[in-house]
């Protein structure tokens, strides 16, 4: 936690509180209130805290609209490139307002794959075995330290295929709409800690032999 990821999480509280007073709230850093309208807003104020305190330039701002049936509206935004991902369920995916979709990519071989690493040492010795595992099958690994950025990119193709386990609800919410509307099919990993695969619906199957 820094002093940015509470400003930025008081500011969209008093916003959502404002605007959206009936509305259910869910947040990284400790905001939290029951909904009465059957809508729940799911806040990652700013996603790749670690990143921003050593000036690397990948972390964002992650928010998502939830109802009875899930994820209805997504944003993640990343303030450094003036890029704002949305998506809306049925909707599809959108960056700065141009449509995106998902590389398509069925090539192990040929597919770029994210992740990203706990701060458990017990949970980061897993996930490097796992790595023998991918690193071998696929293209390569990429690590920019802010889930919501890996499934953004994902979204619009810059990526093929993501898998991470140990994060919350507030990593996830916004960025997994954003894979599903711009095509892209997305899995839980069973187990503990609980964990999520992303890819195109010809890829996931194959990554999900190396990863769940």
């Amino acid at each position: 936690m820094s002093e940015a990821d509470t400003a930025s999480e008081a500011a969209i509280k008093r916003l959502l509180a404002d605007e959206r007073p009936d509305d259910g709230l869910l947040a990284e850093e400790g905001s939290a209130h029951d909904s009465a309208s059957g809508r729940r807003w799911v806040v990652d104020p700013l996603d790749g805290t670690v990143n921003y305190l050593y000036r690397l330039p990948a972390w964002c701002v992650s928010i998502a609209l939830e109802d009875e049936q899930g994820s209805a509206v997504a944003v993640v935004h990343d303030p450094l490139r003036d890029e704002t991902f949305t998506a809306e369920r049925g909707a599809g995916a959108r960056l700065n307002g141009e449509r995106i979709q998902v590389s398509g990519e069925d090539r192990p071989e040929r597919a770029l794959i994210a992740t990203g690493f706990s701060y458990s040492a017990d949970l980061r010795a897993a996930q490097a075995e796992v790595v023998t595992r991918v690193l071998p099958v696929f293209r390569d690994i990429r690590r920019a330290g802010a889930a919501a950025l890996d499934l953004a990119y994902l979204a619009a193709g810059r990526v093929d295929g993501y898998y991470e386990r140990g994060l919350k609800a507030w990593d996830w919410a916004a960025a997994r709409l954003l894979v599903t509307e711009a095509g892209g099919a997305v899995a839980d990993l069973d187990g503990e800690p609980h964990g999520l695969a992303a890819a195109s619906p010809q890829l996931l199957p194959r990554l999900l032999e190396f990863v769940s």
